[in-house]
This record gives C-alpha cells, sequence and structure tokens, in this order.
C-alpha cells in the first residue's frame, strides 16, 4: 500500500512545506507547471502512444469516452438543477478530467507494471472533448481562441506524433532497426521527473483553510453521481460490446479525477469563481482519498 501511496503522500506534503516557508513563490510553481504542460508531459505522451498497440476496438475507446463525456454534460445540467447550483458554469463540474496535471502521475504509481497507453488512449477520448466542444460551449461559443489553443499546445502535439509513429507501424520498424531503443531513452529521461513536479504543484496549492466545505458539498455531489453514472456505462459497454479491451483500473482512475483545472478562468464573476475554483480543490481533496482506496483494493 505504501509503494504507490507513500511518494503522493510525500509529495504533497513537499508542496504544502514550499508554500508554507516561502522556500517557492507561485511564480516559481507556476513555472513548474510550464515545464510539465510544455516539456515532460508531452514526452510521456508521445511515448504512451508510440508504443500502443491498435486495433478497431482501440479506436472506439476514445470515441466512446468522447460520448461519455458529452452525457456528463447533460447530466450536469439536470443536477445542477436538481441540486440548485448557482451560476452558468456549474453543469461543467459532470465532465472532463484533468489528466495531464493529476492523472498519469497518480497511474504510474498506481499501475507501475501496466502500459501508460491503456491511461493514455482514454485520456484521448476526454482531451479532444476538453479543446473542442467543452472549451467552445465555455467560452461562449467564440472559435478563433479554441483554434489557437489547439495550435499552440505541445500535449496535442506530443498526442499526434505519438499516435502517428503508433498507428502507422513506424515505431514497429523503429524496433526492428534498433533506433526505437534510443527514443525510448530519450522520452524516459525527459518524462522521469513529471509524477514529482505535478503532485509538488497540487501540493503548494492545496489550502485546506480556504476550501469552503459546506457552500462547496452539493458540487462534490454533482461531481460524483455523474461519474458514478459514467463509469457504470463505461463498464457496461466494455464488457458487452467491447469485449474488456478497456483496462478498467486505468477507467477507474479516470473517472475519480477532478474536473480541468481550467474553469474557473470563464467564470462570470469574481465570487463564481471563487465559488468553482474551492470545489476544485475539494475535488483534488476526494480524488486524493479515493486514491489512497484504490491502493488498498489493487
Amino acid at each position: 500500500m505504501l509503494e504507490p501511496a507513500l511518494p503522493v503522500l510525500v509529495a504533497l506534503a513537499l508542496g504544502l512545506y514550499c508554500r508554507r516557508s516561502n522556500f517557492l513563490s507561485r511564480d516559481h510553481v507556476d513555472a513548474l507547471k510550464k515545464v510539465v504542460v510544455n516539456i515532460t508531459l508531452p514526452a510521456v505522451l508521445f511515448s504512451a502512444f508510440a508504443t500502443a498497440e491498435y486495433s478497431l476496438q482501440t479506436i472506439s475507446i476514445p470515441v466512446l469516452v468522447f460520448a461519455l463525456c458529452c452525457v456528463g454534460l447533460v447530466l450536469g445540467k439536470i443536477l445542477a438543477r436538481f441540486l440548485r447550483l448557482p451560476g452558468r458554469i456549474a453543469p461543467y463540474l459532470a465532465t472532463g478530467f484533468e489528466a495531464g496535471m493529476l492523472g498519469y502521475a497518480l497511474y504510474a504509481l498506481l499501475f507501475p507494471s501496466e502500459p501508460t497507453s491503456h491511461f493514455a488512449i482514454l485520456d484521448l477520448g476526454q482531451t479532444l472533448f476538453v479543446f473542442t466542444l467543452y472549451k467552445a460551449l465555455l467560452s461562449g461559443g467564440e472559435t478563433k481562441s479554441l483554434w489557437k489553443d489547439i495550435i499552440n499546445t505541445p500535449i496535442l502535439w506530443g498526442t499526434f506524433a505519438g499516435l502517428v509513429v503508433g498507428a502507422t507501424g513506424l515505431y514497429g520498424w523503429m524496433t526492428q532497426n534498433g533506433t526505437a531503443a534510443v527514443v525510448n531513452s530519450l522520452t524516459d529521461f525527459i518524462s522521469a521527473p513529471t509524477g514529482m513536479m505535478i503532485l509538488l504543484a497540487v501540493g503548494y496549492d492545496l489550502d485546506f483553510g480556504e476550501i469552503r466545505w459546506r457552500d462547496t458539498a452539493r458540487f462534490v455531489l454533482l461531481r460524483l453521481i455523474s461519474m458514478a453514472l459514467l463509469f457504470g456505462l463505461l463498464v457496461l459497454v466494455n464488457r458487452t460490446l467491447l469485449n474488456n479491451v478497456i483496462f478498467e483500473g486505468a477507467a477507474l482512475l479516470l473517472f475519480i479525477l477532478p474536473p480541468p483545472f481550467v474553469i474557473p478562468i470563464f467564470a462570470d464573476e469574481p465570487s463564481q469563481r471563487a465559488q468553482i475554483s474551492s470545489a476544485l480543490s475539494a475535488l483534488t481533496v476526494v480524488t486524493l482519498v479515493l486514491f489512497a482506496v484504490m491502493t488498498v483494493a489493487f
């Protein structure tokens, strides 16, 4: 149990210490996040998709996750009305996942012997959803900035490059002539600090004193209900139609993750932005608690 859990706890504790002792400033942590998003995480994604095995069933996985994210948005609108949640942003908490800045770090610790591609192929569906329909609706239909984000995002370029290398069979050819080992050595070296930097940044951002638990309880409930229903649908489809092609451990980890951390940017008012930020912090804590439960289960 300690093998996957202790590195998470230590990294989070170091992040908390760095904030409270002023060892790192906000600018320092933002710089760490830039390194992750622009350098180390694209290397992780390139390696994951280049080494993945591709088939018709594999291609259906991101399509399924994209569809489930759309269903989650509908569920969010229904649950937001039922729970009487204020603001137009609340329904968006019921869909999308913060896989980049949290999911890959937790997956590597929880399933060290499983290929990252099991998680990456699931993440591909929600990434396409977040960078297209999700952001377009959040921003009120402005597509100019949306296309700019897509073009200027190294994570998407790393994903695309890995897909091309893996799906075309180029990686298999590289394996035969020995160049794949060189590329793997390079990507492994670049991606090695990803988990530590992500969890350190998450720990730095966690401030339990600022989480308004009573106000955010309904937001957490909306997220948990929608994720339980969506995960149930995924398991049903996986076992009946896809012949268990999805690694359900990776899927469960995906569905306990918090929503994308960019949501507060799209809030219309400062009070609403603070409310959504508090909900995201609370949901991050919930994710870490559920991760601890998964370390026992797996």
